[in-house]
């Protein structure tokens, strides 16, 4: 399954070394490569991976014309000019992909040159990004239970106050405390002496809210000439937009945000609309953006849009990693039962016999991998079933809790209204 994807494409001008002239055509970024095509024939001029970059500088061409310069390797340098919408919007986003390449794991700047990889390490590698997903999906699941559980917190602390107000109201009811007055009206219970404590302790718990992920990400903001490089953090409660020096550009409460629309597997676009004034959107480019927007799809479950004529983003999704995995564990069961239940004979006696004598398809090693990762699968969906089941329970508490709790509070305003 490769991952080299195309990223955008611009049209720009290369300069032809040999010919001494400039060629227009588009330059093309995937996640691992950078190409440049001819308008004329739509042939590939240049062609190189990511991770042969050493350099990439704006510079002037004759010292008028703007031009980026990328310096591989082997000291070759590529001049592209007329750069569009400007040179400041490339340079950015192949600056980016190309940092995220060199910053990731080692090996992922290999992947770009034609190695054979093994069915156990492409099943592996399945399996380890099924874990991950899980592991978001717990990670979010266990910051919705915190939630829930301050929740409940704050009801409890309500209804200790509501008992603290019954018992005043009894009180002011009786007709004891006029004359004399009775020190028992003044005389507050012990269990609301630290209500201050406590208001700051649910507040800072209330306030609390866990990172999903935080992926460096390219920033566009009303027109594509405005780029900046930045962050892209997705909370439990809502989206938030950094610049490079960690200042704040934007948060989107969950509630705020509108549309999410998914361009390709590395763009996706944010709106919150208004009426009256203009709408707040960022589009934003990101090498972790394959990472990011199945987390944003449990999130924003209902807002988000995987735009039609982004058919490659479709294909690929329809196998995805869990349903390649899915495929691949029960093709490999299907043709263990046949082996086992079978009879051979003839020319299959002679294939099997082959079979055996060939080289195992998963290695010993990838097997052992492959059980660990399995283990943890495991794991982690009996921890997540557990964790809705308590949530559930807690919801039904939280719920139950409410209904108390309004009743009280309709009882003890009538109480007042008598008072008065």
């Amino acid at each position: 399954m490769s991952r080299d994807i195309c990223v955008h494409t611009w049209p720009c001008s290369y300069y032809l070394e040999l010919d001494k002239r400039w060629v227009p055509g588009k330059l093309a970024l995937t996640s691992l490569s950078l190409k440049f095509m001819t308008d004329k024939t739509g042939d590939a001029l240049v062609n190189f991976p990511l991770s042969s970059i050493i350099e990439i500088k704006k510079e002037a061409s004759h010292f008028i014309f703007s031009s980026l310069t990328i310096l591989e390797k082997d000291h070759i340098k590529h001049w592209f000019s007329s750069l569009q919408p400007c040179r400041n919007v490339v340079f950015h986003i192949i600056e980016h992909f190309w940092r995220e390449l060199l910053l990731s794991q080692p090996g992922a700047a290999v992947e770009a040159s034609p190695s054979p990889v093994t069915k156990g390490k492409e099943l592996t590698g399945l399996m380890a990004c099924s874990q991950k997903r899980l592991e978001d999906a717990a990670r979010v699941l266990h910051h919705q239970g915190e939630q829930l559980d301050s929740i409940a917190s704050g009801l409890d602390k309500m209804e200790s106050d509501l008992d603290v107000a019954d018992r005043l109201l009894t009180e002011l009811e009786s007709p004891s405390w006029w004359p004399p007055f009775s020190s028992k009206l003044w005389k507050m219970p012990s269990d609301t002496k630290p209500r201050g404590d406590s208001s700051v302790a649910s507040s800072k718990a209330l306030g609390k809210e866990g990172v999903v992920i935080r992926v460096p990400a390219v920033i566009f903001q009303r027109t594509d000439s405005h780029v900046k490089p930045g962050m892209l953090t997705v909370f439990v409660s809502g989206l938030e937009i950094h610049d490079s020096s960690s200042s704040l550009i934007h948060r989107f409460e969950k509630e705020d945000v509108d549309d999410i629309k998914v361009h390709t597997h590395y763009e996706v676009s944010i709106r919150q609309r208004f009426t009256g004034k203009p709408d707040i959107a960022f589009r934003l480019i990101s090498a972790k953006m394959p990472e990011v927007i199945p987390i944003l799809e449990m999130q924003f479950s209902k807002k988000i849009e995987l735009l039609e004529d982004d058919l490659m983003l479709r294909s690929t999704r329809a196998s995805s990693p869990e349903e390649e995995g899915y495929s691949v564990r029960h093709a490999a069961s299907r043709l263990m039962d046949c082996a086992r239940h079978q009879e051979p004979s003839g020319s299959q006696e002679g294939r099997l016999l082959q079979l055996q004598t060939s080289k195992p398809l998963i290695s010993e090693r990838d097997t052992q991998e492959l059980r660990q990762i399995l283990r943890k699968l495991k794991g982690l969906a009996l921890d997540s079933q557990t964790e809705l089941e308590r949530q559930d329970e807690a919801l039904d508490d939280i719920a139950t809790a409410v209904d108390r709790t309004t009743v009280t509070i309709d009882k003890q305003n009538r109480r007042m209204k008598k008072l008065t």
